[in-house]
């Protein structure tokens, strides 16, 4: 079974709530943060630039929350798509395109493995990273989108104005692409 983003409880109340009163914003922002953040974090390259980019989004989240229009999209999918145009504007900013950068894998260490195993882990690490960089920016951002932020097929395409049948065949062949990639990379 998919999974899916969760609903704030009466999350249409707390937007019309919001909008008057900016101190109702908190729960939407305590909510979506986690996700939103996690999913810029795995888009661009630095610790301090998710941050901004993060504070940006919910920056322009309730200063725009009155145009927001839930009979046209879920609250998450708006968010998300503020997310995806901060991160897209960033990098069009920057002048190049990264999805999750080596530093970011490497830095999640955990002290509990030994040495080899840190090693083994690094290296499968820098290996799928490789092999993610060989996939077009639309996939990196579906794969970010479903297993970063953990997205169902149908929030995704109504995110990117994709099918979720599209949706579901780009990751099928972008995941099948990765196998490959990787099982070649094993057999060598």
């Amino acid at each position: 079974m998919e999974k899916t983003l969760t609903v704030i409880p009466d999350e249409h109340r707390l937007v019309a709530q919001a909008v008057d009163d900016p101190q109702a914003f908190a729960a939407i922002y305590n909510h979506y943060f986690p996700r939103i953040f996690t999913y810029i974090r795995y888009r661009v390259d630095e610790d301090q630039t998710a941050d901004d980019l993060t504070a940006f989004v919910f920056h322009r989240a309730i200063s725009h929350l009155h145009k927001y229009q839930s009979d046209r999209a879920l609250l998450s999918a708006w968010l998300f798509g503020i997310a995806r145009n901060a991160v897209g504007n960033h990098h069009r900013r920057q002048r190049r395109w990264l999805w999750l950068p080596l530093s970011f894998a490497t830095e999640r260490s955990d002290d509990a493995l030994q040495p080899e195993e840190t090693i083994l882990r690094d290296e499968a690490q820098e290996q799928l990273l490789r092999a993610v960089s060989n996939l077009s920016d639309r996939e990196r951002d579906l794969i970010a989108l479903k297993f970063v932020s953990e997205m169902s097929n149908r929030e995704i395409a109504q995110l990117t104005h994709l099918t979720e049948s599209n949706v579901g065949v780009i990751l099928h062949r972008a995941l099948h692409r990765l196998r490959i990639e990787l099982k070649e990379v094993s057999d060598e």
